[in-house]
């Protein structure tokens, strides 16, 4: 599989066609960049008062966990774009090594930029290691295992 070293940025409107999330819950506004082992995407919903992770107004920085996960999940649908193979879903099994050096996301005034890149994996699991950053500051830090679900389920939710 070749993938281009720069792909084109795709827009939240592309993004909300590769991952089930629709609406308010599709979190991500850009993908900047991808290759074949990292993504960069570009976050502005939790500024918004309608983001559903809210929780009394306040979205924590735990939440900072799906923004990652749905970076992951366009990562693993534009991979499948460039190949023979159907897309697979997926499932977030687990999280580890998360560090979080904020409360909560909602008060950050910049966009947040979402980095993911596969660590390691095999046919049924990839590991991510990804971030969740504002300009140069560090919010958010941690692992994930994500299950691939059987190739003949039609979803991809990671």
């Amino acid at each position: 599989m070749t993938l281009p070293s720069v792909s084109p940025t795709l827009n939240a409107m592309e993004i909300a066609r590769l991952i089930p999330h629709h609406g308010d819950m599709c979190l991500l506004a850009a993908v900047q960049y991808y290759d074949a082992q990292t993504i960069r995407c570009v976050a502005v919903s939790h500024r918004s008062a309608t983001n559903p992770l809210r929780e009394n107004g306040v979205l924590h920085a735990v939440c900072g966990v799906e923004y990652a996960a749905q970076a992951m999940a366009v990562h693993g649908a534009l991979l499948a774009g460039q190949s023979d193979k159907p897309p697979r879903g997926g499932r977030l099994a687990g999280v580890r090594s998360v560090d979080m050096h904020v409360n909560c996301l909602d008060d950050i005034a910049c966009d947040l930029t979402i980095h993911a890149h596969y660590a390691m994996g095999d046919d049924n699991t990839m590991v991510y290691e990804f971030s969740v950053d504002a300009l140069e500051r560090n919010l958010l830090k941690g692992k994930a295992t994500v299950v691939l679900m059987p190739a003949s389920h039609n979803e991809t939710t990671i």
